[in-house]
């Protein structure tokens, strides 16, 4: 048992001061089985403590229901961070923005527009009150005076930033101490007068969120907490990305410099992130502050360590600035060696038409007027908007898309709805069946369009008239392909896309069944003709399959150059979203994953020229010297 508290000037840790050196963990973004991997690295860099938010909306992604199994096994990887004798830090929320999707707000929470988020509303506070008491016990029975390693948690988060409700704070700390919660209780907020005063209560321990100019900033948070530690509980290290977007990084020499700047001060300081994963299946968010701009897949943040796990530059860069204060020991491992590349046809496939019985009930009556998805709930993924048109209409209307739509007249593709680029009409070629394949790109997880509706969002007119029959088709991607579905059958052979890898001129007109060549990819030379492959093109939107043999445990890349935008399984492990807008031409496949024999499979949305799918030995997240 032991005891932890906040001094006048100090963190106590049994009644010695303490000071907090952390790092932000999301044990919802990296596979359980790297936990302890990524958890270890983090004490052989100088850190103490692990900090981590809890996403609801992963937990819960229906009322009633709490989650806790493999990559939700709060317990388990808090008590691994006691095993590896660090300390915690919980940060349950309810609201966690993150750049996760609806800043971890279920989206059901939001099916009864009478619900006020973030605020002392009882509907609301009802559903978070049931969250923690599902929630708590399990973070309470791991306190440091039970003999666990949790010894701060955090209420809301940056608050400041959206409302100043204290009776909300109030009520959250209410539920907190109710649900046995006994370790001290902070808050966060950019160092602003105006954030900081209006997003904490003054019997809880005030914090910052920043990554640079820490003496100015600091000065500002002393003004309001004026006495005990100051502390940064989100040194931003690095940051995201958003698709379409330039790749962001920050060199390891200054934010190292900026490291040291705040600990010479003697503040305690959470490092975000340390590691920062992987937004697997849907789970990335969004940004929208006039333009919608959703997260990619890959979280790595430019961390210390690597979305793969990997020791960095900037990770060597830290560790040499934390052993200026506090004992940094032990041998770092040595660098994971990569997997060689190698190749795999992709050589079944199936539409998304054929697929339909097996992704949705066809059977579904049409509905009157527009449903969004949330109105079916469908909070993530896809669904399919399908009605049908008079003869000689042509300019299809909709008040808003959310997110991005895919418009077909009798099957056939006639263009693409964005939201980012804000379209909300297309004309229509003759035809009388209208399709629309309409994608949740992630919810926005920061600002007042939290929790707004996803879908196809009315009125819908045809030239001008409401549209009001739609047949509207959730679609279970994740189900259908962990299914294994027979629907899928051979490509047909044809003229493939001819793929080489050096200076070689070859008309070739032959059928080539290669279902994985496992060999490293030879370098060309000019002696040497290189390997040469037929890939099969394919017709979206559809899915395609193929097998490779792997060494379990082994972390993998896909390269997704060539395949437009779509989603990738392995093994039936949803592994993201890809885009060819970039920044990110990979996706990382945890090493867990992997069998001996493995299957992926990849959901082409416009297809594309070939299914020969690619591992390469490392990730391209934009970087320019990749």
């Amino acid at each position: 048992m032991g005891a932890f508290e906040i001094g006048d000037e100090d963190f106590l840790l049994n009644g010695e001061p303490f000071r907090v050196l952390a790092g932000a963990i999301h044990y919802f973004r990296v596979h359980p089985d790297h936990w302890a991997d990524r958890i270890h690295k983090a004490r052989l860099m100088g850190l103490n403590t692990i900090e981590t938010y809890v996403a609801w909306n992963a937990h819960s992604p229906a009322r009633g229901g709490f989650d806790t199994e493999g990559q939700l096994d709060l317990a388990r990887f808090l008590d691994l961070i006691a095993a590896e004798g660090m300390y915690a830090i919980v940060r349950p929320g309810p609201f966690i923005c993150a750049e996760w999707d609806n800043g971890g707000l279920p989206g059901w929470l939001f099916t009864d527009p009478a619900v006020g988020v973030r605020r002392n509303e009882p509907l609301y506070m009802a559903a978070v009150a049931e969250y923690f008491e599902q929630l708590l016990p399990i973070v309470a029975s791991r306190q440091i005076d039970r003999g666990g390693p949790v010894i701060l948690v955090q209420i809301e988060n940056e608050y400041g930033a959206y409302g100043d409700d204290k009776d909300y704070l109030r009520a959250l700390v209410e539920l907190n101490r109710a649900g046995g919660i006994t370790v001290p209780l902070t808050t966060i907020d950019q160092p602003t007068d105006q954030m900081l005063a209006d997003g904490s209560l003054p019997e809880l321990h005030k914090t910052g969120s920043f990554g640079s100019r820490a003496i100015e900033r600091l000065a500002v948070l002393r003004r309001h907490q004026s006495t005990g530690p100051l502390m940064c509980a989100e040194f931003w290290n690095g940051w995201f990305d958003h698709w379409g977007a330039h790749h962001h990084t920050t060199s390891a020499e200054d934010s190292a410099r900026e490291l040291d700047d705040l600990l010479a001060t003697g503040a305690s300081v959470s490092l975000y992130m340390f590691t920062g994963g992987t937004n697997f299946g849907f789970t990335n968010g969004a940004n929208d502050k006039g333009v919608f701009q959703p997260t990619v897949t890959s979280y790595d943040y430019d961390a210390p360590l690597s979305e793969s796990g990997e020791v960095t530059a900037k990770y060597l860069a830290f560790r040499a600035v934390l052993a200026k204060y506090a004992p940094v020991t032990g041998s770092l491992p040595a660098p994971a060696v990569p997997a060689p590349a190698f190749e795999v046809s992709l050589d079944e496939s199936v539409s998304l038409w054929e697929a339909l019985p097996e992704l949705a009930d066809v059977t579904v009556a049409p509905a009157t007027g527009l449903p969004s998805m949330d109105a079916l709930g469908q909070y993530t993924g896809f669904a399919l908007y399908r009605s049908r048109v008079a003869s000689g209409s042509r300019v299809l209307s909709f008040a808003e898309v959310r997110d991005r739509a895919q418009v077909f007249v009798d099957g056939n593709p006639v263009g693409v709805l964005h939201r980012d680029h804000h379209d909300r009409s297309i004309s229509l070629p003759p035809g009388e069946r209208l399709d629309l394949l309409v994608e949740d790109q992630g919810r926005v997880n920061y600002g007042p369009r939290i929790g707004e509706d996803k879908g196809l969002i009315g009125p819908g007119t045809l030239d001008g008239a409401d549209l009001v029959d739609w047949q509207v088709l959730p679609l279970d991607v994740d189900g259908f392909v962990r299914s294994g579905s027979a629907l899928f059958t051979p490509q047909a052979p044809r003229r493939g896309v001819v793929m080489h890898t050096g200076p070689v001129d070859l008309d070739l007109d032959v059928d080539l069944d290669l279902s994985v060549n496992l060999t490293p990819t030879p370098t060309p030379t000019l002696t040497a003709a290189p390997a040469i492959v037929v890939a099969e093109s394919l017709s979206g939107p559809a899915f395609a399959r193929g097998r490779f043999a792997a060494e379990p445990g082994v972390d993998l890349f896909l390269s997704t150059a060539g395949w437009g935008k779509g989603q990738a399984w392995i093994n039936g492990f949803n592994l993201g979203r890809f885009w060819d807008r970039g920044p990110q031409t990979t996706l990382y496949v945890p090493g867990p994953v992997l069998q001996a024999d493995n299957e992926l499979v990849i959901l082409c949305l416009h297809g594309t020229e070939s299914t020969l799918a690619r591992f390469v030995p490392r990730p391209d997240l934009g970087h320019t010297d990749f």
